[in-house]
């Protein structure tokens, strides 16, 4: 019985020591798991964060003969003030910019154009001004390109917002097929901040609506053959300056054609 009560302890000790094992182990893999979950969290928390500099594309350049101001700039004008102080700087010769029609017969260049004028320094010879109706990003680069490829341009900048400079860049260079070659810059306006998106709601929607905009720029282009959408009519686009001349040269002709009538009417009033 003696033997037999201790061959009965015996096994329930090492049932009791298997089952300590086992709890060890168990612990072990718990906080091994839990180890490697916080750093998997912690890795993606950084790379979520550093996701705000994936959509920046900022090329370093000392010298373009040409600049693009896109459309869809702030009340601020900050894109045409940038581009103006790299103008006077030297860094670009002529600017060509976009803009949609606003109203009737207003559009959005229009008003860029003559804030940039009240530069004085700035030469309105070197200001060129593309008034469109293009829906996209994608739509511009289509309408654009052919123009600088009959001018042969080499290398052009894109000003555009830092978020969509990645993903416009991308276009422009796609569809140009490496004539000309297209540069963005980051301008660094206030509106992003690529350390501080997570945090800050409205750039949060400014990253969530660039990351769907640049996986649709790359789904459209899938669909296009650069050379096919290119071959269209180059539009004539001449500078500010030249533009100014043609609208004074009409006023004068009108005002020509207005005097013969007014001093008719004045002949038939003494009548």
């Amino acid at each position: 019985d003696r033997f037999l009560k201790e061959d009965f302890m015996r096994i329930l000790d090492n049932l009791e020591l298997t089952r300590n094992q086992k709890k060890q182990k168990k612990k072990q893999l718990l906080i091994a798991l839990g180890i490697i979950s916080i750093f998997l969290l912690g890795l993606f928390y950084w790379l979520l964060s550093r996701s705000g500099y994936w959509l920046i594309q900022d090329n370093a350049f000392n010298h373009v003969s040409w600049a693009v101001v896109l459309d869809g700039q702030t009340a601020e004008l900050e894109r045409t003030d940038y581009v103006s102080k790299l103008m006077e700087k030297g860094k670009v010769d002529s600017v060509l910019v976009l803009g949609r029609r606003v109203y009737r017969d207003k559009n959005n260049a229009d008003f860029y154009a003559e804030d940039m004028m009240r530069t004085e320094t700035l030469d309105s010879g070197a200001v060129f001004l593309w008034r469109h109706n293009d829906p996209s990003t994608l739509e511009e680069a289509i309408s654009i390109i052919p123009w600088f490829k009959k001018k042969n341009a080499d290398t052009v900048l894109l000003i555009t917002s830092a978020p969509a400079s990645r993903r416009v860049a991308l276009i422009f260079n796609y569809l140009a097929e490496g004539s000309p070659t297209f540069i963005t810059t980051d301008i660094k306006h206030y509106t992003y901040n690529p350390a501080s998106w997570l945090r800050e709601r409205e750039i949060r929607k400014l990253w969530l609506r660039e990351m769907m905009a640049a996986i649709q720029a790359k789904w459209d282009l899938f669909w296009i053959t650069p050379g096919e959408v290119l071959q269209k009519e180059v539009r004539e686009v001449v500078s500010l300056r030249e533009e100014n001349k043609e609208v004074l040269k009409a006023e004068k002709e009108k005002r020509v054609e207005e005097k013969p009538l007014v001093v008719e009417q004045s002949l038939d009033t003494l009548k």
